[in-house]
């Protein structure tokens, strides 16, 4: 029965790729007040914590620094990893091109602002800027990013 089924229908061969990225949770402490920057990205209606691939022979910390630094304008030092989050999505890397699902893993570190401006954000983001921890955690577009900062949260408040 089950050939039967699926003859005559249109199986598309669906490609598998796995990708890594690292990101950032920028921190300061404004009085009592913990406040972390989050970005939202160019004409989409969501916050989220920046990140980025890697370049060839750049360590994840390395990758999150500098991500960090292109989609924030600021400039970071890297401190302890945060954790790590996995999902998986499906997109086409051009009309008529198969199906591919991203199976994706990314490296979040707490980072520290050095320097830089939120003006200076790289052409990826329509508008970066600080928010109290709560409110990011609120505003977060993605369920993983919110348990980011909840882990981030914690470690900083220990």
């Amino acid at each position: 029965m089950a050939g039967k089924k699926e003859k005559g229908k249109n199986l598309e061969q669906i490609v598998r790729r796995h990708e890594t990225s690292a990101g950032g949770v920028v921190w300061r402490r404004v009085g009592a007040k913990l406040e972390i920057v989050m970005a939202r990205p160019a004409r989409k209606d969501a916050w989220v914590l920046p990140k980025g691939q890697p370049n060839p022979n750049e360590t994840l910390i390395q990758t999150a620094a500098r991500e960090t630094r292109e989609e924030t304008g600021l400039e970071v030092i890297p401190g302890k990893e945060v954790g790590k989050i996995s999902y998986v999505f499906s997109w086409r890397d051009a009309p008529g091109k198969p199906l591919v699902r991203i199976f994706k893993n990314v490296h979040y570190f707490l980072m520290e602002p050095r320097g830089g401006s939120l003006d200076k954000h790289d052409h990826e983001m329509d508008e970066v800027r600080w928010m109290d921890i709560e409110e990011a955690e609120h505003r977060a577009s993605y369920k993983s990013d919110r348990e980011i900062i909840v882990k981030a949260r914690a470690m900083l408040s220990s």
